[in-house]
């Protein structure tokens, strides 16, 4: 899927959700320049039909398009302009799914308004290549949040190796298996633990062995009780996790993306604890203990739990900041977990 330009749109300015979308890297605005005070105006690209914008709509720059009928769409294909911005009525997904269709390979870029955040959704996701860039109006800064979660790929992450100090089967109990749906690759999974300032990386159901099919949608993520890191940087308990979610898949190189939650199966099996230290700091998972269930290891290859063994180095994920969490965001408070 290609890299989006979210494009910020303000009739009236508004500095707090300006200054929001600076801090999340957002620099490019359809604002009036004049409008903007001169320390921000230095700092955006400002598209727009009016003097001083960076990038001009209309003549010589992009191009406004409304499309009513199918011999709009085909006259699109006649004319390379710098950039349509596609409007639509009725009719929004196949008009922009043919409109790709036909220009790909072009230089020519694709803009469109997102009517609101559903639409920013299903916009970014057409043909699997979306638009190139999606406008947004958003009224608030708490809307604002509520765009970049879905238009913002998320960040790379630090992985660090950690020492295994421990791996313990403590009886039987819920596990979570969760079951995306997306493909994961070999190397990827998903950020569990014990503790919510301390996190595994889990290995997907990706290898199959000579008992078992590969299941490359699935996380056996553990314990119900395991924290998981999501998109928007907050966690949740595994077993709130439900359909319709959206998780953080992690790649071993510190790579991330979204995936669809299809399903959340919990059921009961043995588990085991697996204590691992890093940074002078200890953590914990409890996992299901079976030879599918694997962790990543240092090497960026996966372990199985049955197999783990003091001593081991493992890939965990220590976020920096807060280690407290209030409904699944960080906060700042006294917190001791063991």
């Amino acid at each position: 899927m290609k890299s989006k330009v979210v494009i910020l749109k303000q009739d009236e300015v508004n500095l707090p959700v300006i200054q929001a979308a600076l801090s999340l890297g957002i620099r490019d605005l359809m604002i009036r320049p004049e409008a903007l005070p001169k320390d921000i105006r230095s700092k955006v690209k400002i598209y727009g039909d009016f003097e001083g914008a960076d990038v001009k709509i209309g003549k010589g720059g992009i191009v406004e398009v409304e499309i009513e009928k199918k011999e709009d769409v085909e006259a699109i294909a006649r004319e390379r302009p710098y950039g349509y911005l596609i409007k639509t009525r009725d009719w929004r997904i196949i008009p922009l799914e043919n409109i790709i269709a036909m220009l790909e390979g072009t230089d020519v870029k694709l803009y469109v308004e997102a009517k609101n955040v559903e639409d920013a959704k299903t916009l970014v996701g057409v043909l699997e290549k979306g638009v190139d860039g999606i406008i947004i109006s958003p009224k608030s800064v708490e809307e604002l949040f509520s765009y970049t979660d879905i238009l913002l790929k998320p960040p790379k992450l630090e992985l660090k190796e950690a020492e295994v100090v421990d791996v313990k089967v403590v009886g039987m109990g819920e596990r979570v298996c969760v079951d995306t749906s997306n493909m994961l690759e070999v190397g990827e999974g998903m950020l569990v633990g014990s503790f919510s300032g301390f996190l595994f990386l889990i290995h997907g159901e990706t290898i199959g062995s000579e008992f078992t099919a590969p299941r490359p949608f699935r996380v056996n993520a553990g314990g119900v009780h395991n924290y998981i890191l999501l998109p928007n940087g907050k966690t949740k308990y595994l077993s709130e996790v439900s359909s319709g979610d959206e998780v953080l898949i992690v790649a071993s190189d510190g790579s991330t993306r979204r995936a669809v939650v299809g399903r959340s199966k919990i059921e009961r099996r043995p588990l085991a604890v697996v204590k691992a230290r890093a940074d002078n700091v200890e953590g914990t998972v409890i996992l299901q203990y079976a030879e599918t269930i694997r962790l990543v290891s240092s090497k960026g290859e996966a372990i199985s739990v049955t197999d783990l063994k003091p001593g081991d180095r493992v890939l965990v994920h220590i976020p920096s900041g807060p280690k407290g969490r209030h409904f699944g965001m960080a906060v700042e408070e006294y917190i001791l977990e063991k």
